[in-house]
Parts: structure tokens; sequence; C-alpha cells
């Protein structure tokens, strides 16, 4: 019988090296044999990719519930196609999953938590909703998350969540840490070298 594969969501507020960690483990893993695939929201699929040009295009004005269902509609196609490749053993490793929305647009845009996980769960599955394994990487230094995301170059288009008021970033932060809080969701600093904080992740799913 085929062991199933595990699902690996790195979280956390843009900036505080999500995409660095996604990367490291996978290596990680792969010099252990095992495969893996990458899940990024929104994108990862042809009609997730169109909503996220959608989704950064700072000429079309939405407000919350608009945010929710693009990224809910993204998140809907996204886990139709890698849902089968845990059915096939392959790890999915993915930056962002339902806990953005629950901080971008729920502690951030004021819409309704609950709202926001019923139309989840409407959309994906019990697998989705339950990863093996989430971690939120967290940056209490908000000069040094900013100057990452400059350094990125990132911080150009108006459409951009990280584009938004200083009140608006310290909502999510707030946010991601009241979620981790609410379901016992592990913090690591993610002022720590990322060997560090990569060998934290590793070892939060072998103790498991």
């Amino acid at each position: 019988m085929q062991t199933r594969g595990k699902y690996i969501v790195i979280e956390g507020h843009d900036g505080v090296g999500k995409s660095t960690q996604v990367a490291l483990l996978r290596e990680k893993l792969a010099s252990s044999g095992i495969e893996t695939t990458q899940l990024h929201e929104p994108g990862n699929t042809p009609i997730g990719n169109e909503i996220r040009t959608l989704i950064k295009n700072g000429d079309i004005l939405r407000d919350s519930m608009t945010n929710l269902l693009l990224f809910t509609a993204s998140r809907h196609e996204s886990w139709l196609a890698v849902r089968k490749d845990l059915d096939r053993g392959t790890w999915v490793i993915a930056e962002r999953n339902y806990l953005s929305s629950l901080a971008y647009q729920g502690y951030g845009e004021g819409v309704d938590l609950d709202l926001i996980m019923r139309l989840t769960k409407e959309y994906t599955d019990e697998q989705y909703m339950q990863p093996d394994v989430t971690v939120i990487l967290s940056l209490s230094d908000e000069g040094e998350r900013t100057k990452r995301i400059r350094d990125r170059g990132e911080l150009t288009s108006p459409d951009t969540f990280e584009s938004r008021n200083a009140q608006f970033q310290t909502m999510v932060k707030q946010g991601y840490l009241a979620l981790a809080k609410k379901y016992a969701i592990p913090v690591i600093s993610a002022s720590q070298s990322r060997e560090i904080i990569a060998e934290q992740i590793y070892l939060l799913f072998i103790r498991g």
C-alpha cells in the first residue's frame, strides 16, 4: 500500500523568509531520497497564476470579500492538483495556506474568521485543513522585515498587501500570533540564521 506523503506548511508575514525555508527543506528532504513538490498560494496552477496576476493588479479595486473569494478560488485549484501528489507518496511543502487568509483578510481586513473557515472547508478538504506540520515564522523587528521586502523590490506595486499602512501590518502580525496560540502552532523567530531556522523546522516533523 502506498504511503501517503506529508503536507507541511510554512506560514508567516511577508518578509520572514518563507520561500527560503521551503527551498532549504526541499533540499534537505531530497538528500534523504524524499520526493517533494511545492505549493505556493496564490498560484501553482494556470488558473491560480491568473488569479495571482489579478490580485497584484493595482488598477483593479477590490474589497476584502472579493480578496477572500479570489484566494479561495486559487486555493481550490491548487489543492485539486497537489492532493494527488500526496496520495502518490510525494511530500507537499507549502508556502502559505488558509492561515494567510485568516491573518490578512480576517485580522487585517476585517472579514469574519468563521466565514473564512467555512469557505475554505467547502472548497478544499480535510487534508488541506489539517497539515501534518505547520509552522509560523515571525519577525518582531518591523524595520528589518520591511527592509527585506524592499531589498526584494516588492514594495512598488500599490496592490501588494505590504504597501498598506503600519496599522494593517500590525494587525496581520498580531493575527498570526493569535492563530498560533489558538491552534497550538509552533512559532519560530525569523531573526535567526536561515540554517538554524531550517533545522528547527526539520526537527518539528522528525519529533512528530
